[in-house]
């Protein structure tokens, strides 16, 4: 499978009813946009190196139970994927959450104002998709690691995670936040995540932007999160006060 999924979600979406429109509009989230230019790696951060990549995808490999090795996708995966995937189809986390949990100063904020990302947080149940990380695995892998992690301690870590199918139950792996790493920032108030999303924009593009594409993405795979429904319509209100 080529790094698209929406033949995916078009298919596991057939049975979305809609209940409502998105508040967050793409025009609203254009809005948000405009040119970033990326500052570079900042002073006094420690980035990985390749040396690190092949640790900790060695790491992954030595835990991964056997058969296919699953990646379960909950945001940004879904609709800016990286490396091979195959399949795919719903199924629940249990035990996590998503969350705009840590702060970023690069990517979808800056220095000046930073941004916030979303991982996996302990509590509650998630629901996302579940892919098969095509062949060669070693290299798709090493290609999902260099996407969601960048420097040392990671703030972003890979996990073997329990997950539901309709197939049953089987391990799948996530990434999710660890909540000791200093940009971890907790359980925000939302009207306070949501002041930050429709604020924040880096090279890699908005804030507002990030949270409409993943919400977009998981209605067409047949999933509604509660959570960031009630969070896009206070972003497109913070947009909409700043005319």
């Amino acid at each position: 499978m080529s790094k698209t999924l929406s033949g995916t979600a078009a298919s596991a979406g057939k049975s979305v009813r809609r209940k409502a429109a998105m508040a967050l509009t793409e025009a609203l989230v254009a809005r948000t946009l405009h040119v970033v230019e990326d500052a570079g790696p900042t002073p006094g951060l420690v980035y990985m190196t390749d040396a690190d990549y092949a640790r900790f995808r060695d790491e992954v490999l030595a835990g991964a139970p056997p058969g296919p090795l699953k990646l379960f996708a909950y945001g940004s995966l879904l609709w800016k994927p990286v490396g091979e995937l195959k399949g795919g189809e719903r199924a629940v986390a249990t035990g996590w959450h998503r969350s705009f949990c840590f702060s970023v100063k690069r990517f979808r904020g800056t220095e000046e104002q930073p941004g916030l990302m979303m991982a996996l947080d302990r509590g509650g149940q998630c629901q996302g998709m579940v892919f098969d990380i095509a062949e060669p695995v070693e290299d798709n892998l090493e290609a999902l690691l260099r996407r969601e992690m960048t420097i040392l301690p990671a703030v972003n870590v890979p996990r073997w995670l329990q997950v539901r199918t309709a197939d049953g139950v089987s391990r799948a792996l996530g990434f999710v936040v660890d909540p000791v790493n200093p940009r971890y920032v907790g359980k925000m108030d939302k009207q306070a995540i949501a002041a930050t999303l429709a604020k924040a924009v880096g090279h890699w593009g908005s804030g507002a932007e990030y949270l409409f594409e993943t919400i977009r993405h998981l209605e067409a795979c047949g999933i509604r999160d509660r959570n960031l429904w009630q969070l896009q319509a206070l972003v497109a209100e913070e947009i909409e006060q700043k005319r």
